[in-house]
């Protein structure tokens, strides 16, 4: 309640700054814009952002920017002395009782502080009758564009109390016009007739209202249909549209589609016309070392291979064949648009080279050959990189990594990347069972060899399945990394081999084909200090079973031949079975967290991503992965005394796994972003298998449910108080509101939702942890809360506060009984949740 109060104290002061404290007299804040289109009030975003002047920016309905500005006087003193000529008592008071220096330390915290709130605040948004000015002109000119020749558009200014007004908008639209006959004036017969072949696809039809958005999506569209059927000189400045009459009394116009037949060209310093032709590609030359310092030093070697000639100044170090397989443009070939960005953008996903020019050039004496020349600048062979970061994940609150890397490029003479890395990290775990009073309490150290190669590496012709402009790769690995965690240590040891192309721009698939893990539990006798509860209960059974109230299991070993023991025990069992059981469940959870495992995997992955660039807020994103871990395997295992596989006395992992995500965002307004994101998996064992711990799903943390910590959620209903909760099967839907507080200051409002359950009836798991079908749905767990993030740029610092709206656990009362700032959950994290 006391960080409420606080809240409410900070909300309290700034509300009672007053907006217009910098308002000029007889000037006016800009409160608000509201457009009436035909007398009737719409809010269009396409309108709003054809006005010029805009309101203050608000966060939860505060104008907490300009409240910010306020604060600050950008009229104050920007030296110390000036500060001390202004404030004079107040300077010598601190001179006199400390020094000097001290007084202009705290004249220049004071300027420091002033500074940042004008920085970081919103300078009032005065209305300027020009910027009204020029909107009324903006409304009107997009109108017109929309086929409303004769709209008309006034604004009035309406006047409110202490300096405030809003501007209201009038917009009458008018009778939009539509297209009547549209006229084909091409003069070219090789464009016409290139024209012909597509013009159902037009974007201009006879009975459509004027929009002039598909007149340029038609010229586009023109001049991609003629350059890539190799008229290479086509381009805008060749068509155009005409005759257009917006004054006719019925609101139709006609259109003259117009496409010159010649082109211009200068010759000997005068302009001269050509027709155009489709033209050919002749010679194809790859320069594989250009650089600006050498373009005019001689080539030393060529060589030729197929239809292309690959040239270098020294030494060609790039096989041909294989730098061959990223060109898409072959002598004889028309000229296609299409071709030459492919070729570009695969040359470019090879990581080899800094700059990829492609130019085209036309033959001497022929009006239908060009040359093509390829000049590729290559990136050093060898390269050494040094990387820190701070990382982030539901598990490891806080970590410090740093990464030591070697990298060979052109490794094989195929544009393959070699790397070899060596790691090293510093972990703030989120549960520390041992309490330790060190911020960093695990680290992990690694190092692992990769080869890339950019194509399918594969037996039998299987690498020609894959065509080569949807840019095929294949990723060989090999690691191993040494973890010290807050309990068990871990070692493990990775190999895999993955498959990766681009079906699509937008669409990516993944093969797994080897991807084997072998997991070594270390340091195993600190098991029952992690999992501190099952502990207790142990003790609990050992009481009973000794008929001795102190009694206390000791060490690491004794809890565990304890539990043998009692396994074995039938008469303890038929005395008591409840007890009995329990110790089933407790050693069976112990053998599955403690056993080392071999998980070696085949999986595939699709991913569909429609985001254009990292600044694109309105995109979707959905991927599925299917898994399938022990499966070839299994055919060379052995089965042990408990019937498990294993491969060299080592358990045998053996599951379907599938994961399956949807994300979505929307640009709502300006500067503010709404995104869901909905994540369903399920894990299935079978022959046996127990599940590695982890491959298991967990609930909470700072990306997952945020009003529980990692791990402390479900399975189910059960009950909080058990240590790593984990499950077989999870569903996690988050909603969330961005939006902009004061500069890279950002702020965020979200619910999420979800649980984890188990669906493998294992022995130790209870009945509130399984899932029963629909019915499991009323187990969902609820939290919402709202976040600040600093946005670096590269990165943002995130801190989330999450409160419990829903607990499926409690008895009764399950919502908002713990809704409050006691027993909220404080998340730090790094860049956004999803």
């Amino acid at each position: 309640m006391k960080k409420l109060f606080l809240f409410f104290l900070i909300l309290m002061y700034l509300t009672s700054c007053s907006s217009v404290k910098r308002v000029p007299e007889k000037k006016y804040l800009l409160t608000k814009n509201t457009t009436y289109v035909n007398g009737k009030k719409k809010n269009d975003k396409v309108l709003n952002t054809l006005i010029l002047q805009k309101p203050n920016s608000k966060t939860l309905g505060l104008p907490l920017p300009l409240y910010f500005y306020n604060i600050g006087n950008k009229n104050n003193p920007q030296t110390a002395s000036e500060w001390g000529r202004k404030r004079p008592k107040t300077y010598r008071f601190i001179k006199n009782v400390f020094s000097e220096k001290q007084s202009i330390a705290y004249a220049n915290s004071m300027i420091r502080i002033n500074n940042w709130f004008l920085k970081n605040g919103q300078t009032p948004s005065i209305i300027d009758k020009i910027k009204l000015n020029k909107t009324v002109k903006n409304l009107k000119a997009y109108y017109k564009t929309q086929g409303f020749f004769k709209a008309s558009v006034s604004a009035k200014i309406d006047t409110l109390k202490n300096k405030k007004a809003n501007i209201n908008y009038f917009i009458n639209t008018g009778n939009a016009t539509f297209l009547d006959t549209i006229n084909y004036k091409i003069a070219s017969p090789v464009l016409n007739a290139i024209y012909a072949k597509e013009k159902e696809k037009t974007f201009l039809k006879s009975g459509d209202q004027y929009n002039n958005e598909n007149f340029i999506k038609e010229a586009d569209r023109i001049i991609k249909l003629f350059r890539n059927n190799g008229v290479f000189h086509f381009s805008e400045n060749y068509l155009g549209f005409y005759n257009l009459d917006s004054t006719n009394a019925n609101y139709k116009t006609n259109v003259d589609l117009v496409i010159l037949g010649n082109r211009v060209v200068r010759k000997d310093g005068k302009q001269i016309s050509k027709e155009f032709k489709v033209q050919k590609l002749r010679n194809i030359n790859v320069f594989t070392d250009y650089t600006f310092a050498k373009k005019n030093e001689p080539y030393r070697d060529v060589v030729r291979y197929k239809e292309y000639r690959f040239i270098a100044h020294d030494k060609i170090t790039y096989n041909p064949k294989y730098l061959s397989q990223s060109l898409f443009v072959k002598p004889d070939d028309i000229y296609k648009d299409t071709l030459r960005n492919l070729t570009r953008r695969h040359l470019r996903s090879l990581k080899n080279f800094k700059s990829v020019n492609i130019r085209f050039d036309t033959v001497a004496n022929s009006d239908d050959q060009l040359d093509v020349n390829i000049y590729l600048t290559p990136i050093k062979k060898y390269s050494f990189g040094l990387e820190t970061e701070l990382t982030h994940s539901n598990i490891r609150d806080l970590g410090i990594s740093g990464k030591f890397s070697f990298i060979n490029r052109n490794t094989f003479k195929g544009a393959e990347i070699f790397k070899l890395s060596f790691l090293g990290s510093f972990f703030n775990a989120s549960q520390d069972a041992n309490k330790s009073s060190n911020f960093f309490n695990s680290w992990e150290i690694g190092s692992d060899i990769s080869l890339e190669v950019p194509r399918f590496v594969a037996p039998f012709g299987l690498n020609k399945l894959v065509p080569k402009r949807m840019n095929p790769k294949t990723l060989f690995s090999l690691g191993t990394s040494l973890q010290k965690n807050i309990g068990l240590d871990r070692q493990t040891f990775t190999g895999f081999i993955d498959y990766k192309w681009q079906y699509t721009p937008k669409k990516t698939i993944q093969l797994e084909i080897f991807n084997t893990q072998y997991i070594r539990n270390l340091n195993i006798g600190n098991y029952f200090d992690i999992y501190n509860s099952e502990y207790i209960k142990l003790n609990t059974i050992a009481r009973v079973y000794y008929n001795d109230p102190t009694y206390q299991l000791q060490g690491p070993d004794e809890p565990v031949s304890f539990m043998n023991t009692v396994l074995a025990d039938t008469n303890f069992q038929n005395s008591n079975a409840l007890l009995h059981q329990v110790n089933a469940n407790i050693l069976d959870r112990y053998n599955i967290i403690t056993s080392d495992f071999v998980i070696p995997t085949i999986a595939y992955s699709f991913t569909y991503n429609n985001q254009t660039n990292f600044k694109d807020n309105n995109f979707s994103f959905f991927k599925i992965r299917v898994a399938n871990s022990g499966n070839i395997m299994s055919l060379f295992s052995k089965t042990n005394a408990n019937n498990n596989k294993t491969v060299f006395e080592i358990p045998l992992a053996q599951y379907f796994k599938t994961d399956i995500e949807y994300k979505k965002f929307w640009d709502t307004h300006a500067n503010t972003v709404f995104g869901i994101r909905v994540f369903l998996g399920a894990i299935f064992p079978y022959n046996n298998s127990e599940l590695p711990f982890t491959k298991s799903y967990f609930a909470g943390g700072s990306n997952d449910i945020r009003a529980w910590q990692t791990y402390d959620l479900g399975p189910g209903r059960s009950s909080p108080g058990l240590e790593y909760n984990t499950g077989s099967l999870k569903l996690l839907t988050s909603a969330e509101y961005r939006f902009d507080l004061l500069g890279s200051l950002k702020g965020a409002l979200f619910v999420d939702a979800g649980n984890i359950w188990d669906i493998t009836n294992a022995v130790f798991e209870n009945n509130e942890a399984t899932f029963n079908g629909l019915q499991s749905l009323n187990d969902i767990a609820v939290g919402s809360g709202f976040g600040i993030r600093y946005d670096f740029n590269f990165l943002a610092l995130r801190l989330d506060l999450g409160f419990k709206m829903h607990e499926p656990y409690l008895a009764s009362n399950k919502w908002f009984r713990n809704y409050n700032f006691s027993n909220a959950v404080y998340n730090i994290g790094i860049n956004y949740p999803f």
